[in-house]
């Protein structure tokens, strides 16, 4: 089990596998790097090397009251790529960890990095303003973290059993496998740290930090997207992007790594190798 300590004294997991120019992995909230198994070992075949970490409060990272804000997550990103001296690398993140891999270019810099792509990501703003009309209200995240504090092992059963995965939507199957995958991650996590994190990655407004990035930047968003509003986010962090690429997908869900893994996987594929 590999582990590295922060300045803050947090521990952050992570897995490092393979080798070759490597690919970094950041998760969506409440997950961990669990949740990117079969793009790790997709990549994996293909001759990359892989990493991913577990965001702190998360997984088997340090539970600290402290520091769930994306700085602190940007910072915890660097701190990774800075420990293992990574070079080259591309960044790829999903809802959440799509903010954190936008917040760490724009803060830390993109010497190290190659290319960036952001899938079902939260930028540039998930709430609604009235600079952000298409955001969702800010009672969506209150009734979040209200569901979370009643009870949170039943909440974490509910969310992927329909809007996550699309589960809810005519002729799906849910799959129990899938759904009690999504519980276990997100219950190895602690509820404070959760709780924060819905604030952290539902007001983040990430547009200034859109605008600074400069390397190749994939964007994958569908447009049935239920937790992320695809009027919200991909088309408008597309936009802002120096060098940024929209990839928009039909009828696939938010959790669409996952369950569309097959046409995911080879659409990075291709954009990493073009």
């Amino acid at each position: 089990m590999s582990n590295l300590t922060t300045s803050d004294g947090t521990e952050i997991f992570f897995k490092d596998w393979g080798s070759g120019q490597p690919i970094v992995f950041s998760h969506g909230w409440p997950l961990s790097s669990d949740d990117w198994d079969n793009q790790m070992l997709f990549f994996l075949q293909h001759g990359f090397r892989v990493i991913a970490h577990d965001r702190r409060g998360h997984g088997r990272s340090t539970q600290t009251p402290d520091g769930h804000d994306l700085d602190h997550y940007a910072d915890d990103l660097a701190a990774l790529t800075e420990h293992l001296d990574l070079r080259d690398a591309i960044h790829v993140g999903h809802s959440t960890g799509g903010g954190e891999v936008v917040r760490y270019l724009a803060r830390h810099g993109e010497g190290r990095v190659a290319k960036a792509a952001l899938i079902s990501a939260v930028p540039p703003l998930m709430v609604q303003t009235d600079a952000n009309p298409e955001g969702l209200p800010k009672s969506v995240f209150d009734d979040l973290q209200a569901q979370l504090a009643a009870n949170r092992s039943e909440f974490y059963r509910a969310l992927p059993s329909g809007p996550f995965y699309g589960f809810n939507r005519p002729g799906v199957e849910p799959s129990e496998a899938i759904i009690e995958n999504w519980w276990r991650q997100g219950m190895m996590g602690d509820a404070f740290s959760h709780y924060d994190g819905i604030v952290a990655f539902s007001q983040t407004d990430f547009t200034e930090d859109l605008k600074k990035i400069t390397v190749p930047t994939l964007v994958m968003h569908s447009e049935d997207d239920q937790i992320v509003p695809y009027v919200a986010a991909g088309p408008k962090s597309a936009e802002l992007l120096q060098n940024g690429i929209l990839k928009t997908y039909q009828g696939f869900p938010h959790g669409m790594p996952t369950t569309h893994a097959d046409v995911i996987n080879a659409d990075l594929l291709a954009f990493v190798q073009g």
